[in-house]
């Protein structure tokens, strides 16, 4: 098994920063960072984006937003604290009925409210031409991990939650997921597995002696459409080819059953 090569944040970040003419993400995506420390590093990820002038709204269901680093990292980049702040929005969720209604109502209004997403009957000329804000999704399965809900509820609530987000892609709403390893022996793993599945993008992250280690576990491949927007082609470590205009530039060969919480 060939040893996958890690990536920095850096360059991940700038890789998804690519904009389009209206200042947006030329395609909407799902990307997943899984592995420890996935809470700080998704507060410094919001304090990234929304130095950038790009609103954030951060949908919390494993209770480790950390606001400092977000003021740590304005800091660093010589920006006002409050000037990032004011562009993050957090909502948290402590039950996996909580984070369901947070994905499914909460966070279409905000949306709407943004303009991210608009209603079909509002008119065409009047609709607002908007920099769309980038959705955080820290902990999307942790709440779901409760054994004291059964599964028959947990599977279908949390397919819906999922359904909700692809509804919201589709109409260019781009999605960060952070999550934080899960214990092995969890009889939720097929939650997690669910998450790979579902996710365009995934990066496994690691904390090791020597600092952040990202490794990219599943990218995309570019190709043109007609009409100007990009779309995706999903590229797995199975079928080793290479993207045309890669988001990524390395693929590891690592196979998702590798990761705990996804055999």
């Amino acid at each position: 098994m060939a040893v996958p090569l890690s990536i920095s944040l850096d360059e991940i970040l700038f890789q998804l920063a690519l904009t389009g003419p209206q200042g947006e993400l030329t395609a909407p995506m799902k990307a997943l960072f899984w592995g420890e420390g996935a809470g700080g590093i998704s507060s410094f990820v919001a304090g990234w984006v929304a130095g950038r002038g790009i609103g954030v709204i951060v949908l919390d269901g494993a209770n480790r937003f950390d606001p400092y680093r977000v003021t740590s990292f304005a800091r660093s980049a010589f920006i006002p604290p409050e000037r990032l702040l004011k562009n993050i929005r957090i909502a948290r969720a402590f039950t996996c009925y909580q984070m369901a209604t947070l994905i499914g109502e909460k966070l279409p209004l905000l949306l709407e409210q943004e303009g991210a997403i608009q209603p079909e009957s509002f008119p065409f000329p009047f609709r607002r031409s908007s920099r769309k804000p980038w959705v955080i999704l820290l902990g999307p399965v942790t709440p779901f991990l409760d054994e004291d809900v059964p599964d028959k509820e947990i599977g279908p609530l949390f397919e819906r939650a999922l359904k909700k987000v692809e509804g919201m892609a589709s109409k260019g709403v781009s999605f960060l997921l952070f999550q934080p390893s899960i214990p092995s022996n969890s009889k939720r793993g097929y939650l997690a597995k669910r998450l790979f599945q579902f996710s365009d993008l995934i990066w496994r992250i690691q904390l090791e002696d020597q600092g952040l280690n990202i490794v990219p576990l599943k990218e995309l491949n570019y190709r043109d459409i007609p009409g100007g927007r990009l779309y995706g082609s999903l590229v797995t470590a199975k079928e080793g080819t290479k993207s045309q205009v890669p988001i990524v530039k390395q693929m590891a060969k690592t196979p998702m059953t590798d990761i705990p919480g996804t055999k």
